[in-house]
């Protein structure tokens, strides 16, 4: 029979313990300085009160239970000497029916491991969904890990450990993560349509309008009706639009057709609080389903199918709520095909210029012929701009694509701002001269003073909290090895959580770019490039977000997003928020290690479901 949290609340701690015990491999003592932070409120709650201990133990601590783990497919395995547990889990994995060559290999990573780390491979086998890893992706990551740092590859192992008791306590509690696979399912089901070339490789890349993009498209939208939303369509852009009708004054669910016009103006934070009177509104969600080239599963897309997930359960159940729900696909964002990024979120406030039709992508095909050739109709693009006082605001659930929750052991995070930005292309010119016969102090190295602006920029990000600075291009043309480069060209990309912390970190920035070119005596070209404001999530829809959150038992806690999202073009025109969800592999993103799990899957729906209630209650 499945435990429950009123039988671990109200037993003593001795018996409490035993209920957990299994969880984290010959360790008791994890599970019983935990229960120290009864009541719990919910399992989310007992797994971090279980992580805390182990972070406060220390070091020493920490390598102990790491070394209380077995090999994987090791000696114990053999001798059939595992716990319980770790022989199920094993088994799971098919490393109980390795081939020779299989057993010879992981047996060598062990070794290898064991030389580098002093400890052994700890890896959750059961894997992001439950229900196991195949032995190709746990041979992969072996070898992929071998080349961490020592001290990274301790948390990582730490991290890996409290997923397997994750797991073990949701066997204790007969809990599964419902809605969570559901959404999981989705992704990895969406993630079978990528383009040729990478499509052979086991790739995904989806761009703006190629026929991967337009079958993901077709996809979603019959997802979209399957879970009972009341309209789908494909827009004039390419977005996949799904409404899912408010409730009328009576119960009656509202009329097919677009939200009516609110009797609230709109502008300012209060007009797009939940109305009183007038015309229901809708609540406008949603992210994007393009990725990057060779990209992730989850960047954007799990953003669309949380929302759908909460909708279909209102549906099954028969309910509707006092507004309507909105959700977008928004069909571009990554800015992979064509200059013009934003083309989804974009078109929804009115910012789609013209003259980016004539942009032309790789193969000289034109966005005007793409969009043709897509069936989509040009001329109704204008008329996809939303008139903000129709909506109550636009909240956006995205993958982290970061290592900051990863690393905390965090579930959840709530968005305080998506970071102002600017980027510049810039060039010193120097003299190239010979590397053998011109002295250090006659030198005009146009490389060097990149590299010194490259360090100032580390520093000077580091003084301002969550600033960033990157030299992401560095470029010497006509480079040779024997000569000192006389011109180098690079980038810098520099963001901030406020435009008033950004623009001071410009400005000194671009101060010493020209400090250097003086002292160095070199000559500068300086080109602006991009520059977006910051979006600072409405302080209203924030704290929806963060009581969600709490309501669920995992901390809450509040970072910026160092990325750009759809929800910074809505942020123009009505109160927007963003929920963060932990991802794994360091929170890798835009890479295909990108990954997260199906029980923070399943805590980032019932967050949107709590924030759906608190609306409806207001």
């Amino acid at each position: 029979m499945a435990l429950t949290l009123e039988q671990l609340n109200a037993a003593d701690t001795a018996t409490a313990v035993q209920l957990l015990d299994g969880l984290y491999e010959h360790s008791p003592w994890i599970a019983e300085a935990a229960m120290a932070q009864r009541p719990f409120k919910s399992l989310a709650h007992l797994k971090y009160a279980m992580v805390q201990v182990l972070e406060k133990a220390g070091l020493q601590a920490q390598l102990d239970l790491i070394r209380a783990h077995p090999e994987l497919a090791g000696k114990a395995m053999v001798s059939k000497t595992l716990t319980a547990e770790s022989t199920n889990e094993q088994n799971k994995a098919g490393l109980t029916q390795c081939t020779p060559e299989e057993f010879a290999q992981i047996q060598q990573l062990n070794a290898d491991y064991n030389a580098r780390f002093g400890f052994p491979f700890i890896l959750a086998v059961r894997g992001p969904r439950g229900t196991g890893l195949s032995k190709q992706e746990i041979i992969a990551t072996f070898a992929r890990r071998l080349s961490n740092h020592p001290d990274f590859e301790r948390a990582e192992a730490i991290r890996n450990i409290h997923r397997i008791a994750e797991i073990r306590l949701n066997d204790k509690f007969g809990y599964e993560p419902t809605l969570g696979n559901d959404v999981w399912d989705w992704q990895e089901k969406l993630a079978q349509h990528s383009e040729p070339g990478y499509a052979e490789k086991g790739q995904l890349t989806v761009t703006y309008l190629t026929d991967a993009h337009r079958a993901c498209a077709q996809r979603i939208s019959h997802w979209m009706r399957d879970c009972g939303f009341d309209e789908v369509e494909i827009d004039a852009v390419g977005n996949v639009v799904g409404r899912y009708h408010p409730a009328q004054e009576g119960g009656n669910s509202a009329a097919p057709g677009r939200p009516k016009q609110a009797a609230a103006p709109s502008g300012g934070s209060a007009a797009h609080e939940v109305a009183s009177v007038g015309a229901p509104r809708y609540l406008l969600t949603g992210s994007h389903y393009d990725t990057v080239r060779n990209g992730g599963k989850y960047d954007g897309r799990l953003g669309i199918f949380v929302p759908m997930a909460c909708v279909r359960e209102l549906h099954r159940q028969g309910k509707r709520l006092p507004f309507g729900i909105e959700v977008v696909g928004f069909s571009e964002e990554e800015g992979q095909r064509y200059k013009a990024t934003f083309l989804g979120s974009g078109a929804l406030i009115g910012d789609f210029k013209p003259e980016w039709l004539e942009q032309k992508d790789a193969d000289g095909i034109t966005l005007r012929e793409a969009m043709q050739h897509a069936g989509l109709c040009i001329d109704d693009i204008p008329k996809l701009q939303r008139d903000a006082a129709k909506y109550l605001g636009f909240i956006e659930v995205h993958i982290e694509q970061g290592p900051v929750l990863n690393e905390l052991d965090i579930p959840l995070g709530i968005v305080t701002s998506i970071n102002g930005s600017v980027r510049y292309i810039a060039e010193y010119i120097g003299t190239a001269s010979h590397a053998g016969t011109t002295p250090m102090d006659r030198r005009r190295d146009a490389a060097l003073g990149a590299a010194e602006l490259a360090l100032y920029m580390e520093q000077r990000a580091a003084q301002d909290g969550d600033s960033v600075a990157t030299m992401g291009m560095l470029h010497v043309p006509s480079g040779s090895v024997n000569v000192v480069p006389g011109r180098c060209q690079f980038s810098m990309d520099l963001r901030a959580p406020t435009d008033v912390q950004r623009d001071a970190m410009v400005k000194d920035v671009l101060a010493k770019f020209e400090e250097i070119a003086q002292r160095r005596g070199l000559q500068t070209k300086l080109e602006l490039a991009m520059q977006a404001s910051a979006a600072p999530s409405a302080p209203a829809w924030q704290a929806r977000w963060e009581k969600a959150v709490d309501a669920l038992g995992v901390p809450v806690y509040r970072m910026p997003s160092g990325a750009g999202h759809d929800a910074m073009k809505l942020h123009d025109i009505m109160p927007q928020a963003m929920l963060f969800v932990r991802g794994l592999n360091s929170g890798i993103s835009h890479n295909p290690l990108e990954s997260t799990t199906s029980d923070d899957m399943q805590l980032a729906v019932d967050a949107f479901a709590h924030v759906l209630q608190q609306l409806a209650s207001e």
